[in-house]
């Protein structure tokens, strides 16, 4: 985990304000409280995203909650899918794997 400064420093164009916006907004959910921020990996990804999608993308900050949300559910589904995926290989039959590869839109498979 880091520290607010130390993330603020390791990422050109980032800067404090922004961040701690970004926080408000409840966009970026560190550990800790105002003053005390801790990031861990994840959080340090999601401050990534939002600066590209702010400044290589140019999305303004009006309509980054929905993006932000938008991309939260297709990696929500993503995961989701893989879970499926996962459980299928691990639980389903050679035959229904089969049937669901040839057309997973066929009822039982047909």
């Amino acid at each position: 985990m880091i520290s607010i400064d130390v993330l603020v420093t390791r990422h050109a164009g980032l800067r404090r304000p922004d961040l701690e916006r970004w926080i408000a907004n409840q966009w970026v959910r560190p550990d800790g409280g105002p003053g005390n921020y801790l990031f861990r990996e994840i959080d340090v990804a999601r401050v990534v995203l939002i600066q590209e999608l702010r400044d290589d993308l140019q999305i303004d900050e009006e309509a980054l909650p929905v993006v932000l949300s938008l991309m939260d559910q297709v990696y929500d589904l993503r995961r989701r899918l893989r879970d499926i995926s996962v459980a299928l290989e691990r639980r389903a039959s050679d035959d229904v794997r089969r049937k669901l590869a040839a057309d997973p839109r066929a009822p039982d498979g047909e």
